[in-house]
């Protein structure tokens, strides 16, 4: 009787999961293991708000096993060395997996790899993370793209993997050992944050619900924080809850029933979805991006807090920032809307992020990690692309003089001020009108709310000098 490890990792789900359907389809027996690592517990980038999240998609997964008659199976350790240990208790011979994107998990993969070579067990990962990686999306002449359109012409060409059938039923071997499922208490962590639901189940729902309306207007509503009419499944494509494919095929075949305006919305749709891949294929080409600058000519900018976060904590403007006491009712409702949620609007994280970087003239590096720390759905390609898009030091980045106005952008997407009063209490008795313009020198906008920490003017210019410097 033939048995495989599907290791799970950031595929955590039981629909169209290639990896796990190889293993199924050429093994009698099938070990599906998800490991805690000393990575998830200890690193500034895993916060309490991902791991609660993670802790509930796990708990899903393993319903959704035994409902197949298998079991979800539960390591601890160094990935490597909890797998060998797993592959002598049960004599498998084979382990499969979903490939990662990011540095941390290749790094692991290969350390697998070599470990289950010398035991003679055949390896094999999968793709399903992404609908094209590495190689497949290069210029003519072979070389990974450094522009976002030109990559965006060459994926769209591209023939699309198709999604896939679920597999029927599993059998687990019954007497594996397994430790309890994971709890925020098992990493010594609690959360009053509150997450959007995890699991497969819920994921689904999140996907039906968009697709049943909102997607038709996601290319007029997109950037209107208080709408609410973006996807929300940004966490769902993080953790491998929806299959990429499924979700691309999903679009097209509304695309293709639906009106010109449609299809034209749900295109801006997938061009987000183009966009996330294409940041994993930077990363994928130039990982150096998470420790320096993509432009080397930006390498040398003399930002404020100009050092590694984690080595020490950022300034007091640094901390204002992180909680929503900036003076700027925008950005502070963003903030706090991340604080308590997990989640910030797309729109609000370009705002936020370009303030702490062209008007505070802080390190991007300081906000990217505050971001990974407190997003539910922080990817890693994804976040440092869009910090360097902010900062205008990424490939395709936003030129340096285009610097956004908190001021005009709150005039521009928040016009009513129904945002701000939701994520900003001191501030709901204030006007619409009131809250789009700076209030006169030394003067709140409401009580108990903080003065704006700086002049915006001031501030811009002060940027495009620092930037003219270099």
């Amino acid at each position: 009787m033939s048995v495989a490890i599907h290791w799970f990792r950031r595929d955590l789900r039981i629909a169209d999961n290639t990896a796990l359907n190889a293993a199924v389809a050429a093994h009698d027996q099938v070990v599906p293991v998800f490991v805690l690592s000393k990575w998830q517990r200890d690193h500034d980038w895993c916060g309490a708000a991902r791991q609660e999240f993670l802790c509930g998609c796990l708990a899903s997964l393993a319903k959704n096993l035994e409902a197949k008659g298998g079991r979800l199976i539960i390591r601890e350790g160094p990935a490597d060395a909890a797998l060998e240990k797993l592959i002598r208790e049960t004599g498998a011979t084979a382990i499969h997996f979903a490939r990662d994107p990011d540095p941390y998990g290749r790094a692991m993969e290969a350390r697998v790899a070599t470990m289950v070579q010398r035991l003679g067990v055949t390896v094999h990962p999968h793709q399903d993370h992404a609908l094209h990686e590495r190689d497949e999306v290069l210029t003519g002449s072979g070389t990974p793209f450094r522009v976002f359109t030109p990559y965006a012409r060459a994926w769209l060409k591209l023939d699309k993997p198709t999604h896939g059938r679920t597999f029927a039923r599993l059998s687990t071997p019954p007497e594996i050992v397994s430790l309890a499922l994971p709890t925020l208490a098992t990493w010594g962590l609690t959360s009053d944050v509150k997450i959007i639901e995890p699991g497969e189940a819920a994921a689904r729902k999140r996907l039906g619900r968009f697709l049943d309306g909102p997607v038709f207007d996601y290319g007029t509503l997109r950037d209107i924080p208080v709408a609410e009419n973006t996807s929300r499944l940004s966490q769902d494509l993080r953790w491998g809850l929806l299959s990429i494919r499924e979700i691309y095929a999903r679009c097209t075949e509304l695309a293709v029933r639906g009106n010109e305006a449609q299809r034209r919305s749900i295109g801006i749709w997938i061009n987000e979805l183009i966009w996330r891949e294409f940041y994993f294929h930077v990363l994928w080409h130039t990982p150096e991006v998470l420790d320096h600058e993509f432009q080397p000519d930006c390498r040398a900018l003399k930002w404020r807090d100009h050092w590694r976060p984690g080595k020490r904590s950022g300034g007091a403007e640094f901390q204002r920032w992180c909680a929503g006491q900036t003076g700027f009712p925008i950005v502070d409702a963003g903030m706090r809307q991340l604080a308590a949620t997990g989640f910030m609007h797309n729109r609000v994280r370009m705002i936020v992020a370009m303030f702490l970087t062209k008007d505070l003239h802080i390190w991007w590096m300081h906000g990217e990690s505050w971001f990974m720390r407190r997003l539910v759905d922080g990817e890693i390609a994804s976040n440092n692309g869009g910090w360097q898009w902010s900062a205008s030091t990424g490939t395709d980045a936003a030129p340096y003089f285009r610097i956004q106005n908190p001021w005009s952008q709150t005039k521009r997407f928040d016009p009513d001020g129904d945002y701000i009063r939701r994520w900003v209490p001191e501030l709901r008795d204030v006007s619409g009108p009131r809250l789009c313009a700076p209030p006169g020198p030394g003067l709140p906008i409401a009580k108990g709310y903080p003065l704006p920490m700086v002049d915006h003017v001031a501030a811009r210019d002060a940027a495009l000098d620092m930037f003219r410097r270099e």
